[in-house]
């Protein structure tokens, strides 16, 4: 456990010696006892202390210091530690400027000096202001704290980010802490470039990339190896069920995610018809489970890591990414799932992250309590979301572009949503435009039927728009229909011809591409059925196509 710090200053090298030696000597079991020869150095150690999430208990300073006064030093050192009872050391000739400073500063105490003998003089003050001052502190949060703004869009998704990877952080809100607020302008200069990541180690970064966050808090972002038998680029589900059974046949498996595994399904609050789980699990759950599975059983995965490219070089297939390094191997999975489909309305993109979000975005959950909120869409992602946030939202709007819920969303989904009384599903609607200074505040909705147009007021928009196949980066190399999606096995012989370029003496295999040696599997592959057990299923029975394929090189 973290020991409060009582912090002692003085530029009498005698005087700093005995004031250290006497709290030491009372305090040391339960305090840290730390010292500095100046303002500026007390001043930089508290600045030093705060971004490490360290408490100051105390400071007891001396008035009659150079370049900056005791008083001068204590209005400095409150604004990073409000809370810390603060304690003058003074000479007679001072007294009055110590008095003065109760009521500039909030000083709690002077003590005269000498202070001998400190049994009578020093530790009764010293034990009340400390016993007071323990009464009132908030315990010490040891590990990652995010400094930023509510309504900052990179805020929210560097909160995202290490929520989805399953690292424990503690958000600070730089317009309601006074201290933290005080840290980012002297670690920045401004409240313009947020987040400021703090570490326990007294490190930080400013605004960091989703690559940069995962280096420093350990997670892996470049491959152990040159070469791997198979590689999979994707977390979701069927990403991660292809990495637990590659792995568990002995092959040396890499697994590359761009944000966090478990891929849209990872965000799911809720995921009620999984087989194995009665009373549902979230994505959440699913994707750690899995993630924790896969790496026991020896895959290799690497977050925060984007694949650029892909090329083949018989008999190798050659991943390409951001950071213009490359990954050999004989087999590749494609399982990069679906990229959400943005709203082309006015206000949307000016607010995303400030009220309007893609996505369950259940990292918010807290920040909407009792407050309206609506969910655009109508598949099982938007119900799901909409159940979830029916458990603290005062009210939960659903806004549907067809006639009902029953034309894309499963039965139990419909079933739960009509049970709910403060979830309101208004059909044929389509949002207009997003309003808010700042922060979101209302929506304007258009009635398709009528032409009517209507305004809710509104604290969040959550937005479950559809989605399209994440190929882009392999166009023009493996085959995709009409829509972008991946033409495997049976699907991919037009007219009894086999693929364009495909030069073997045998059929492409179920889930392999038009490219021997490159498979594809969940969202992503065309005529799949875009469900997280579908997933999975697919992800699982690819390894057996992959396995046959790499007995041929």
């Amino acid at each position: 456990m973290t020991k409060p710090i009582l912090l002692t200053v003085d530029d009498d090298p005698e005087v700093l010696s005995a004031i250290e030696r006497d709290l030491r000597e009372r305090y040391r079991n339960d305090y840290l006892v730390l010292k500095a020869r100046s303002g500026e150095e007390a001043l930089q150690a508290a600045v030093e202390l705060q971004q490490r999430g360290k408490p100051i208990a105390l400071f007891l300073v001396d008035q009659r210091m150079p370049g900056m006064t005791g008083t001068e030093l204590l209005a400095e050192l409150r604004k990073l530690f409000p809370e810390a009872r603060k304690v003058l050391l003074t000479a007679y000739a001072d007294t009055e400027a110590a008095i003065a400073s109760i009521n500039e500063i909030g000083l709690d105490h002077y003590l005269l000096k000498p202070w001998d003998p400190p049994e009578e003089r020093l530790y009764p003050v010293l034990d009340d202001l400390l016993a007071d001052w323990k009464a009132h502190a908030r315990p010490a949060y040891d590990g990652i704290r995010v400094a930023g703004a509510q309504w900052s869009r990179q805020c929210y998704q560097a909160k995202e980010f290490l929520a989805l990877n399953h690292v424990p952080y503690q958000w600070l809100d730089v317009e309601r802490e006074t201290p933290i607020r005080e840290l980012v302008l002297r670690l920045t200069g401004s409240l313009t470039r947020l987040p400021v990541v703090l570490f326990p180690d007294g490190t930080h970064l400013i605004a960091p990339s989703h690559l940069e966050l995962a280096g420093k808090v350990g997670l892996p972002t470049q491959a152990e190896g040159k070469f791997y038998d198979l590689v999979i680029v994707g977390g979701g589900p069927a990403g991660l069920a292809d990495a637990v059974y590659g792995a568990s046949e002995g092959l040396t498996t890499l697994l590359i995610e761009k944000h966090a595994p478990g891929g849209q399904a990872g965000t799911s609050s809720r995921i009620e018809n999984y087989l194995g789980f009665p009373a549902g699990v979230t994505g959440y759950d699913l994707a750690q489970r899995a993630t924790v599975q896969a790496r026991r059983l020896g895959a290799e995965l690497l977050t925060a890591q984007e694949v650029v490219g892909l090329r083949r070089d018989d008999p190798y297939r050659v991943i390409q990414l951001a950071d213009g390094s490359e990954v050999r191997c004989y087999a590749v999975l494609l399982a990069t799932g679906m990229a959400v489909r943005t709203l082309d309305a006015p206000g949307i993109e000016r607010l995303l992250g400030a009220g309007v979000y893609y996505g369950a975005a259940t990292t918010e959950a807290a920040t909407y309590r009792n407050q309206d909120v609506c969910i655009v869409g109508g598949a099982n992602s938007a119900g799901q979301g909409a159940v979830f946030f029916a458990r603290t939202a005062s009210r939960v709007t659903m806004l549907v572009r067809s006639t009902g819920l029953e034309t894309s969303m499963s039965q139990y989904l419909i079933d739960r949503i009509a049970a709910l009384p403060n979830i309101t599903v208004l059909p044929r609607v389509e949002v207009r435009e997003a309003r808010g200074n700042g922060h979101l505040q209302e929506v304007a909705i258009r009635h398709l039927d009528s032409g009517d147009e209507s305004v809710l007021p509104c604290a969040a928009l959550f937005l479950f728009v559809g989605a399209a196949p994440r190929t882009e980066r392999f166009a023009g190399l493996v085959e995709c229909d009409e829509r972008g999606f991946v033409l495997t096995g049976p699907d991919l012989p037009r007219n009894g011809d086999r693929p364009r370029g495909w030069s073997l003496d045998r059929d492409p295999m179920l889930f392999e591409t038009s490219v021997p040696g490159v498979f594809a599997a969940g969202d992503v592959r065309a005529g799949a059925n875009r469900r997280v057990a579908a997933a999975v299923g697919e992800g699982s029975a690819a390894i057996y196509s992959i396995q046959r394929y790499l007995k041929t090189v």
